[in-house]
């Protein structure tokens, strides 16, 4: 029986639904406590992963503990956090002073 079943699948799944699949990392570690898989996205793809109210992340957990409990594993998924924490639009980070303002009024 392949040892990395888990993986492929849980990589096949984040694959299908995230933007930028070829940015996808799924790594596995095995210690006492079971098996960890750790998924890192492009920064822009962590609200598709995660859905609403993380209704998409907790449907991709449930799926790997099955195919964890036929495999006689422990499975937990860890999703990580992109470097910097969330992404913020390119607008939000745009601070405007006074006269930046007053020319979009129309030098009123």
């Amino acid at each position: 029986m392949d040892a990395t079943k888990d993986k492929d699948f849980v990589e096949f799944v984040v694959k299908s639904i995230v933007s930028k699949p070829e940015e996808v990392e799924v790594a596995r570690q095995v210690d006492e406590m079971g098996v960890l898989l750790s998924v890192k996205v492009n920064p822009e793809d962590m609200g598709l992963l995660i859905g609403r109210q993380g209704s998409t992340a907790k449907a991709i957990r449930t799926l790997a503990r099955i195919i964890g409990m036929r495999n006689n594993a422990r499975v937990n998924l860890r999703i990580e956090e992109p470097e910097g924490g969330r992404v913020q639009s390119a607008s939000a980070n745009k601070t405007k002073n006074v006269e930046d303002v007053m020319g979009e009024l129309g030098g009123i």
